[in-house]
């Protein structure tokens, strides 16, 4: 699942006119990469929620055949945000383990790095902590995600559909979530030392591009 919904607010006025998933970057919109590195990673079957502006992506994406993707779309009448989005589209997503993707990133992690067997409710990439966010999100210690500093959570992930037994339907963000099982010990960890940009803001947008382009 690649969520797509967010308003984008912080790249204003840019994202008035365009969804944010569809900025340019080195010449291919970001969620464009991500669906050329699912593809490559032989994810094929693709699930994507929007909100604002969605017809576009719509329109743009497809099916998603010229990626090598097939996709299925989640459509909201508001943004649900992280959490209550990935809840809505739990349908979609079947029985086993799931990726998603933050659409707002730009990276060169390889996705296979996820996809060997899980026994936990999640696996998460870490990444350096980024000048915008020097304080982290987690800590990580002999591949389990603890509750301390350390690391920033880079939006990729893989879920058991389990992880959202409790759930109910509605708006609400993921990290709250990812804390409370964090804390029970049923969160494997990843560390990525390789290309990862929060495309948050307009400067970040133009470093992506810059070293996309180089």
């Amino acid at each position: 699942m690649i969520l797509a919904a967010g308003r984008g607010e912080r790249m204003r006025p840019i994202t008035d006119s365009t969804p944010k998933p569809l900025l340019q970057i080195g010449g291919e919109s970001l969620i464009g990469h991500h669906l050329r590195a699912l593809a490559s990673a032989g994810i094929t079957e693709v699930v994507i929620n929007y909100a604002h502006l969605g017809e576009q992506i719509v329109s743009t994406l497809g099916d998603g055949g010229r990626y090598g993707v097939n996709i299925r779309y989640s459509p909201e009448r508001q943004a649900l945000g992280t959490g209550g989005g990935i809840v809505q589209a739990l349908p979609l997503l079947g029985d086993e383990p799931f990726v998603v993707i933050n659409g707002d990133i730009w990276t060169d992690f390889p996705l296979e790095r996820l996809l060997s067997p899980m026994s936990d409710l999640a696996r998460l990439v870490l990444v350096d902590n980024p000048p915008h966010h020097p304080e982290g999100d987690f800590g990580l210690v002999d591949h389990r995600v603890v509750n301390a500093p350390g690391f920033t959570f880079s939006g990729i992930g893989l879920y058991h559909p389990d992880l959202f037994a409790d759930c109910r339907p509605g708006r609400f963000p993921l990290a709250p979530l990812l804390r409370r099982v964090v804390a029970s010990g049923m969160v494997e960890g990843l560390y990525y030392d390789g290309i990862w940009i929060d495309v948050g803001t307009k400067d970040r947008l133009a470093e992506a591009d810059r070293i996309a382009r180089q």
